[in-house]
């Protein structure tokens, strides 16, 4: 069923240049990238994911070739996503992706996968504090996102995504 499901996207994606969202993710979140992109395609947005979007890329074979592809859909999407866990601080491309969207229109924010403790910690990474963090809610049957104006976990201002993606404010926490 799984393979079915990649295929399918895969073959979806292959029809659009454009996605809503550009999901910066570690591989080794696979499966949760799955549920996650799901999640955001049941709110009507479009999702961008390297290996189902662009399964000919060679992660285990990767050139200039590849960060071009890869900067290519990134110019094509509104906004990017970082998906924050445990394994995102292992990924040399995640740190590379969030510094083209910044650069590129400031559209970034983070989705964490809040551990048990229920605290994020960006030690090691604080640069991830300046900026929002996304929420959902499930508001007449389907999911809706909402982006907060956060350091960790409390709530903050927040806008709707569309709002948050269009505006100049990109609610970016203040010290």
């Amino acid at each position: 069923m799984l393979a079915f499901a990649l295929a399918l996207d895969s073959a979806l994606s292959a029809l659009t240049d454009r996605f809503d969202i550009f999901l910066s993710h570690s591989v080794r979140d696979a499966s949760l990238v799955m549920g996650v992109k799901r999640i955001l395609e049941e709110a009507g947005k479009t999702v961008y994911v390297d290996w189902i979007s662009d399964p000919n890329l060679d992660r285990n074979a990767v050139t200039g070739a590849t960060a071009e592809r890869l900067r290519h859909r990134m110019r094509k999407c509104d906004a990017c996503f970082y998906l924050f866990s445990r394994h995102s601080r292992r990924s040399r491309w995640m740190p590379w992706e969030l510094g083209f969207f910044d650069g590129h229109n400031g559209n970034v924010a983070i989705l964490p996968l809040i551990p048990p403790t229920g605290e994020l910690d960006f030690t090691g990474e604080e640069y991830l504090e300046i900026y929002p963090k996304i929420d959902f809610a499930n508001l007449s049957g389907s999911p809706s996102i909402f982006v907060n104006q956060v350091r960790r976990t409390e709530m903050g201002s927040y806008k709707s995504y569309d709002e948050w993606r269009r505006g100049a404010d990109k609610l970016r926490p203040t010290t």
